[in-house]
C-alpha cells in the first residue's frame, strides 16, 4: 500500500467505538501531522486509552473513519493496521519474562513493505538506549520498570513502525527514568517519527508535545498548540484537576 506523502500521519473523523454493549467513544475527531508529537489529556475514563486501542482495532465495533497516511483502516484487522507502520505500546508493556532483553527486542517480525526500510537496527537502538545494551542478556523480569518501558518502545522501533502510540509510558517511574524517556521522545521526533501519547503526567508531556487534545466522556473537548499552553492553564486545571 503506497504511502500518501501529503496526507496526515493519522486522521480520525467521527469515531465511535464500543466494548460489548458499552459505547465508549462518541465521535472523536483528531488529526496528527507527520513528525508531530501529540498528547491526549483527560481524566481516567475520558476515552484516551480507548482511542489508541480503537486506532489499532482492539476495541469491539468501530464506526467512522481512521486514516493512516491517507489509507482508511476502519475495516482492517489489527495485524494489517500494524503493517501500515503503527506501533502500539500499551500500559502493561508486554515484556516476556522468560526471555532476555535482546530476545524480547528481536521477537516481533519486521513489518513488510515500505516501513521495513525504516526499521532501526539493533546497533541504532542500543545507541538510543545505552542501558538496554548493558542489560541485553538480563531476563525480562530482572529489568527495572524503566528498562522494561524502554524495551517496549525499542521493540516497536525495530519493526519499522513510524507512527507510535504510547500509553502512559512515564507512569510509576523514577524521575531520572522519566527524563530519559523524555530525551528518547525528543530524539524520535528529531528523526521524523510521529508520536501520539496518552499521559497523566502533565509535567512530562508539556515540554514534548507540539499539540494537545483534551478528552472528556469519549469525545475531544479542546485542542491547542504548545504555544497556546500558558493561556490554556486555567481551562486545563478545571478539566483535568491538575
Amino acid at each position: 500500500m503506497n504511502m500518501n506523502t501529503n496526507a496526515p500521519a493519522l486522521e480520525i473523523k467521527g469515531l465511535h467505538a464500543w466494548y460489548g454493549e458499552s459505547h465508549i467513544l462518541h465521535g472523536v475527531d483528531l488529526t496528527v501531522h507527520r513528525g508531530e508529537v501529540l498528547t491526549l489529556l483527560g481524566r481516567n475514563g475520558a476515552g484516551r486509552t480507548s482511542t489508541l486501542r480503537a486506532i489499532m482495532g482492539l476495541t469491539g465495533a468501530r464506526k467512522g473513519s481512521i486514516k493512516i497516511n491517507g489509507s482508511e483502516t476502519i475495516g482492517l484487522p489489527t495485524y494489517k493496521i500494524a503493517h501500515l507502520g503503527v506501533g502500539y505500546c500499551p500500559e502493561e508493556r508486554g515484556i516476556f519474562s522468560s526471555l532476555n532483553c535482546e530476545e524480547n527486542l528481536l521477537l516481533p517480525p519486521l513489518l513488510k513493505g515500505g516501513t521495513a526500510e525504516q526499521a532501526m537496527s539493533e546497533a541504532q537502538i542500543y545507541e538510543i538506549f545505552p542501558n538496554l545494551a548493558e542489560r541485553r542478556m538480563s531476563q525480562g523480569t530482572r529489568l527495572s520498570g524503566g528498562e522494561q518501558q524502554m524495551l517496549a518502545v525499542a521493540r516497536i522501533l525495530r519493526t519499522g513502525a513510524n507512527l507510535l502510540l504510547l500509553d502512559e509510558i512515564s507512569e510509576g517511574l523514577a524521575p531520572v527514568i522519566v527524563q530519559a524517556l523524555a530525551h528518547m521522545i525528543l530524539m524520535l521526533k528529531h528523526k521524523g517519527y510521529t508520536v501520539v501519547m496518552v499521559e497523566q503526567n502533565f509535567r512530562f508531556a508539556a515540554p514534548l508535545a507540539d499539540r494537545f487534545y483534551v478528552m472528556e466522556h469519549g469525545t475531544i473537548v479542546e485542542g491547542f498548540t504548545a504555544d497556546q499552553l500558558p493561556s490554556k492553564t486555567p481551562v486545563l486545571n478545571e478539566l483535568l484537576g491538575v
